[in-house]
């Protein structure tokens, strides 16, 4: 036996054109500047002439007119020599966000999350029932059937009927109704990190995932500041921080208030921030402090985390901050509300649960967890998801 031999690594340009293979980088640069074209070639220019990603017979002169032949950006109309992205770009950029991330669900409305319970689905389970008027005839269990016929009716005379009949139980799946808040305040990208860069990857991912495999479930974006407001899936990639502080108040209120709208059984609500609230509006005025936790913050939002228990919505809060006493806030927030966090950095994302839900007969099945790792250059970090 040879065992395992160890080389250096040699890329197989094979894999893809040149263009597919500069498409991969200049969707990751979109990201990071906030859909804006111009910046992203010009960073694009800068890496060909540090690690020649063009030769000489592929340019990055043909790379941008393939762009545009192609659909992925367009020529703005009031500006000459600006571009901007398309419809095919956006869904392009939350495509490559995507991974499997959503898991088992309560009975709720049908859709296409798998359940524990048994009903009309398209995956057979091993269970076998009888049959019932308006069963799918393909799922007629037949050698269970004909054993049925000769038990009830003798071997000397085969005769078939509905009594005899057996159908194979299928998998019953439900659909969710999910609210994804985005903080968008100043603090996402102090002291230099960006924070704000994963949280939209982390949106991106799950908005593609919802439209695409989960076409019945409803999702809604929200971003909060000093107020909050909806916006649209489109509008993703060009998120950017303001001059905010972080109301997670008025997020929180505008989450309970669209999900209030909605009848699925199973509501929940993702919450991207640095785990710092430090603002409320009470009236017209705004309450702001940005020294330390405000114990007259932290109290409102902590009831507003009881509020959402108490409806049956589940918040899951993916914190983009290390420090001690932020996290012990969402250690804090989660246990009022039984819900989970997860802890990330630009680096990586540390899977932790704040609390192991306690499984009962009517409660909600047993969770599959999935995480997927994205790369850009030496940035890594994971992204978890868990969808009850």
């Amino acid at each position: 036996m040879l065992g395992y031999r160890f080389s250096d690594y040699v890329p197989n340009d094979k894999d893809g054109n040149p263009f597919e293979r500069l498409l991969k980088l200049f969707m990751q640069l979109l990201a990071y500047t906030s859909g804006d074209v111009a910046e992203a070639l010009h960073w694009m220019n800068e890496l060909d002439k540090e690690y020649k990603l063009t030769d000489s017979d592929y340019g990055m002169g043909d790379f941008i007119q393939d762009l545009k032949d192609k659909g992925y950006i367009k020529d703005d109309e009031n500006n000459d020599g600006l571009f901007n992205l398309t419809a095919k770009s956006e869904q392009t950029i939350r495509r490559n966000s995507l991974e499997e991330i959503f898991g088992k669900l309560k009975k709720a409305g049908k859709g296409s999350h798998k359940t524990s319970f048994t009903g009309t689905g398209d995956e057979r389970s091993s269970d076998t029932r009888a049959y019932q008027f308006g069963d799918s005839l393909e799922n007629i269990e037949m050698t269970n059937s004909l054993r049925n016929a000769q038990i009830n009716h003798g071997i000397g005379e085969l005769r078939l009927t509905e009594d005899d009949l057996e159908v194979i139980e299928t998998e019953y799946k439900t659909q969710t109704s999910t609210v994804l808040m985005i903080d968008i305040s100043h603090s996402m990208i102090l002291y230099g990190e960006d924070r704000i860069t994963p949280a939209k990857k982390v949106a991106m991912a799950l908005s593609e995932l919802i439209t695409t495999k989960y076409p019945k479930d409803t999702l809604d974006i929200i971003v909060f500041g000093d107020d909050s407001w909806p916006i649209e899936i489109k509008d993703l990639p060009y998120l950017q921080v303001g001059p905010y502080h972080t109301n997670t108040v008025a997020g929180l209120e505008l989450a309970m208030d669209i999900l209030r709208r909605r009848k699925n059984a199973n509501k929940q609500i993702f919450m991207i921030t640095d785990g710092k609230p430090t603002c409320l509006k009470e009236g017209v005025k705004y309450y702001k402090n940005s020294f330390g936790l405000d114990r007259k913050i932290l109290g409102r939002t902590l009831n507003l985390a009881g509020q959402c228990r108490r409806l049956g919505i589940k918040v899951t809060t993916f914190m983009v901050a290390s420090d001690p006493y932020l996290q012990k806030f969402v250690q804090e927030f989660t246990e009022v509300n039984n819900g989970k966090a997860f802890y990330t950095s630009l680096k990586a994302l540390e899977i932790m649960s704040l609390r192991t839900m306690k499984e009962t007969g009517d409660a909600a099945c047993v969770k599959k967890k999935y995480f997927s790792l994205f790369n850009f250059f030496d940035c890594s970090f994971f992204v978890y998801i868990c969808l009850r």
